[in-house]
């Protein structure tokens, strides 16, 4: 057997650089493009002799082997992973190396956040010594009931995927085992590989063939024959049927399969935010998003539908409101997911455990020819009927107020005008996502980016840039617009010095609402009174921040600090027109833009008749709570504990 004399880190970089992830698209063409293209890390005693040393080897040996890249942020590095995944419909992300202690713990977040999500990341979090040479070292923790316990024993519930490279021969199994689940289109998610600093740096004679080429397709499974008979006869019976598209269409690129198939049985389709794209805005068919989040038409549909085809969805609480958007007592789910564990969700009986897009392809094919699939007039009739009428609430909702500090709806309503069909709109956190879920309308399968599965705040820049990369990865040079507001921008802005030092194009609308608004109405909701949601001085006579002051913090000379061009909207009148200006420069310009304007926290999007449970306080001494709590008794009545 031919071996080459190599260093772990060295055998898993080259190792890595040859992965090739395999699929076809919804056209039937093969994809064929790197899984790992390439690696972020940040250094530290844990990872510079080891990894860090591989990368610099790689670099000046053959550049493109591995590509590295820098990161401000570890948490970052592992978003921007996730961004590029989901734009690249899971075929490929990158790898974030991190030194150990404190930097390996600074991923946990990213790793939970590509887990609840169901997107690929690969993690090499540096690990202390495997043989205890040097113990305890710098950063180790000590746990003296588990002396073999380090900091990324914490992965372990978090990660799809979780092993320790404790001696050089392991990594053969451990590093083909974590390429299985990365390319796993039901078990993706965080693949983490801990690695001990001395290992990383050991060497061992690797077989040639560990390091050649090797191919992973995506596995795309068939509905079984009595699944897709069950699913069928369901929708011949149903009077009132409705969709509810996730991502998993998107990620399986089943959207013209799912548009063909609407077109042929008119059955209307809310989506997940996972599933923002699945159709354009303006398909007779597609009411938005649906939920807690939801339109007003989605959700009007979705209490009365008997028969509820989940396609690509996990049924988070969003998308059920809470298991109070089904209302009609016999309602049925069709469950179409390539996880089992999904296709299952509420106690359906009817799963499909299979590929959204060859689902759909077989759907049709019985669609095209079975009049009975095909809906009602009279329900037609109604499915425009509440799609127009809720159209015309998000254009009364755009519509420019003259106001000096415009709500949230009107900047997205500027934001809409002026991006263009193509542009992908990222957002994670805060009252964003809701919003954009009910008024954002997408003309592109990729252009509604929304992280919600986590809502981590801080996702958006990285998250954005990793988007970006991955546009880019295609030769495709659409713009990326960030939208973010204050509290998320402050957890974590850092990723745009790594934008401005590789020239990447970004631009991002900062909504400064002076604290936290999404938490801010919610807190009012509960009966809390906003308590610890302002972003003001502090009161030290009443020991809180819920004062009138608000800071004197300049975040637009914050992202001037970074070498962003910035562009500030200053209130007034024409702040929409001014907001719409500053997109346009932002596109015409090949440089990173930052744009910031103010905006009024307490000017809401239109009531989408969601709901979402946020347990309220029992009993209580404030006159706020207590009203919560009897509105919160009539809400939950509604709810039920088993929808199938």
């Amino acid at each position: 057997m031919t071996t080459r004399r190599m260093t772990v880190s060295q055998a898993l970089v080259e190792f890595l650089a040859n992965q090739w992830t395999v699929d076809r698209d919804g056209e039937g063409r093969e994809i064929r493009e790197r899984t790992i293209p390439g690696m972020f890390g940040i250094f530290g005693h844990g990872n510079v002799a080891g990894i860090g040393q591989a990368l610099k080897q790689a670099n000046v040996e053959d550049p493109a082997l591995m590509p590295y890249y820098q990161a401000r942020n570890e948490q970052a590095m592992v978003h921007q992973s996730v961004g590029y995944a989901r734009m690249r419909r899971r075929r490929g992300t990158y790898a974030s190396a991190a030194s150990v202690g404190p930097g390996a713990a600074n991923m946990l977040t990213g790793a939970a956040l590509a887990t609840t999500n169901r997107l690929p990341a690969l993690l090499l979090a540096s690990d202390t010594f495997a043989t205890r040479v040097a113990d305890p070292v710098l950063q180790q923790l000590e746990q003296p009931h588990d002396i073999g316990l380090t900091v990324n024993d914490a992965f372990r519930p978090v990660s799809k995927f979780f092993d320790r490279v404790q001696r050089p021969e392991q990594l053969y199994s451990i590093a083909l085992a974590a390429m299985r689940v990365l390319t796993d289109p039901a078990e993706t998610g965080a693949v983490t590989i801990a690695l001990p600093e001395d290992v990383q740096a050991e060497a061992l004679d690797v077989p040639v063939e560990f390091l050649q080429p090797r191919e992973w397709r995506i596995r795309r499974p068939l509905p079984e024959r009595d699944a897709l008979a069950a699913a069928v006869e369901a929708l011949r019976s149903a009077e009132r049927p409705l969709i509810v598209a996730g991502g998993g269409v998107l990620y399986s690129e089943a959207e013209t399969q799912l548009r063909a198939f609407v077109e042929a049985t008119g059955i209307p389709v809310g989506s997940s935010q996972a599933g923002g794209g699945v159709l354009d805005w303006d398909h007779p068919q597609y009411l938005g998003g649906i939920g807690a989040t939801g339109t007003l038409a989605a959700n009007r549909l979705a209490a009365e539908a008997d028969v509820v085809i989940g396609i690509g969805t996990r049924y988070s609480d969003f998308t059920t409101a809470s298991r109070t958007a089904f209302k009609n007592p016999d309602v049925r789910f069709v469950n179409i997911n390539v996880a089992s564990f999904d296709a299952y969700k509420h106690g359906t009986q009817l799963p499909v455990v299979a590929d959204a897009r060859e689902t759909l392809v077989a759907l049709l094919e019985v669609a095209s020819g079975d009049p009975e699939l095909r809906v009602s007039e009279s329900y037609a009739s109604q499915i425009a009927s509440e799609k127009a009428s809720w159209d015309a609430s998000v254009n009364e909702a755009f519509a420019p107020s003259g106001l000096a500090l415009p709500g949230q709806p009107e900047i997205i309503g500027a934001v809409q005008r002026s991006s263009a069909p193509e542009d992908v709109i990222v957002q994670a956190a805060g009252s964003l996502p809701g919003d954009l879920h009910k008024l954002w309308r997408v003309r592109d399968p990729l252009g509604y980016h929304v992280e919600y599965a986590f809502s981590c705040m801080g996702y958006e820049i990285a998250g954005g840039l990793g988007a970006k990369r991955g546009l880019l990865a295609a030769g495709d040079d659409r713009d990326v617009i960030v939208m973010v507001g204050d509290g998320s921008y402050l957890m974590l802005n850092t990723e745009l010095v790594t934008a401005v030092a590789e020239g990447i194009k970004l631009i991002v609308v900062l909504v400064q609402n002076h604290g936290y608004a999404s938490i801010g109405h919610l807190s009012e909701t509960v009966g809390s009174e906003r308590f610890g949601t302002k972003y003001r001085s502090y009161d030290a006579a009443a020991r809180n921040f819920q004062g009138n002051q608000v800071l004197p913090v300049d975040l637009a000379m914050n992202a001037r600090s970074y070498g962003m061009d910035v562009i500030e909207v200053a209130p007034g009148a024409s702040a929409i027109a001014d907001l719409e200006a500053a997109i346009a420069v932002a596109k015409a310009s090949d440089r990173a833009t930052f744009i910031h304007i103010n905006s009024d926290p307490l000017i809401y999007a239109p009531d989408g008749a969601g709901w979402w449970d946020v347990p309220v306080a029992e009993t209580s001494t404030l006159d706020s709570t207590r009203r919560a709590r009897a509105e919160y008794e009539v809400q939950v009545q509604e709810q039920r504990s088993l929808l199938g």
